[in-house]
């Protein structure tokens, strides 16, 4: 893209990366999927949730396209969509302000879900951005190291989920500002719900670094792509998939819910298309757009998940 052609606002938005906000979106409407069938639905909370976990992505992208820069690993070569700092559509000081920015926007609102859910959320809360910088940013920066995958694994995945669903479980069950974990918070079936989730974001890393393996590996950012190498990464794609899959039939099978569970499982003619993108193809021409429907199949899959819960 000519940057010339680009507009001040047109940078910021392509910054903040909105096509990856699905993975921001998705852990909250299975927690509230979760909230609703568990009959402890807080529209507050949740709204709380979604807002705090935006930020933290959009954090987490600025740091990514700030870092990145600096560390080399973003160059005229890599196939993926255009970064500000790296191509000078903005100054890096002006990204990394918007990262310092971002992230304590996310600490603000936190305060608000600190105060429904108490130190239990404090804790998660800190912790979560905390690892959104040092994703790219700090000493040892995770993407760099092969560790991308299980941070977003953990966190936009079992911890987003979990979370939506305590803040209003604690919102409804719950004293504020508790310093303890109240019964019926934290269950089994919240941790089992988040597992589709977590692998479908991650499917989405994986897409993302095999796009990239060439270049990543040239500058030195030795992410679990450029470890397992293309075979390996590619059964780690359909490998997310399959236990995304599975989870649904476990609710319908093992925790006697209905077959309304089995809602997602329509999205499988959709997760094949994306996934013979994704075993014969490495190019950006083809992954860019594998990139954008993984996305789109983490929305759709969460939204017919969380119908399911709440009609089985």
């Amino acid at each position: 893209m000519s940057t010339a052609a680009v507009s001040r606002t047109k940078a910021w938005v392509m910054a903040a990366r909105p096509q990856t906000l699905p993975a921001a979106a998705a852990p909250v409407i299975v927690g509230v999927g979760l909230a609703l069938e568990a009959g402890v639905f807080e529209p507050l909370p949740a709204l709380m949730a979604f807002v705090g976990a935006a930020l933290i992505q959009v954090g987490t992208n600025f740091a990514n396209d700030y870092y990145d820069a600096k560390k080399g690993a973003d160059t005229d070569d890599r196939e993926g969509f255009t970064r500000v700092t790296q191509s000078g559509l903005i100054e890096p000081d002006q990204v990394k302000l918007a990262t310092v920015v971002t992230f304590a926007l996310a600490i603000l609102v936190g305060t608000y879900l600190v105060y429904v859910g108490g130190l239990p959320i404090l804790v998660i809360g800190l912790v979560s951005v905390f690892c959104g910088w040092a994703y790219t940013g700090g000493p040892y920066p995770l993407g760099y190291h092969g560790l991308g995958e299980l941070f977003v694994f953990v966190f936009f995945g079992v911890v987003a989920v979990m979370g939506t669903f305590y803040v209003q479980a604690a919102k409804h069950l719950a004293a504020p500002l508790t310093t303890s974990i109240p019964d019926e918070t934290v269950t089994t079936a919240a941790f089992v719900a988040s597992l589709p989730v977590a692998c479908l974001s991650t499917a989405i890393l994986v897409v993302n670094n095999v796009r990239d393996r060439e270049t990543d590996r040239e500058t030195g950012k030795y992410t679990l792509a450029v470890r397992l190498g293309y075979g390996w990464s590619r059964v780690e794609f359909v490998a997310l998939l399959a236990v995304a899959f599975a989870i649904p039939i476990w609710f319908w099978l093992a925790a006697d819910f209905g077959p309304a569970v089995l809602l997602p499982l329509l999205t499988i003619p959709y997760a094949a298309m994306i996934t013979r993108t994704m075993l014969t193809r490495t190019d950006g021409n083809a992954l860019n757009p594998a990139l954008e429907n993984t996305g789109k199949l983490l929305t759709i899959f969460s939204i017919l998940f969380a119908a399911g819960l709440v009609l089985g």
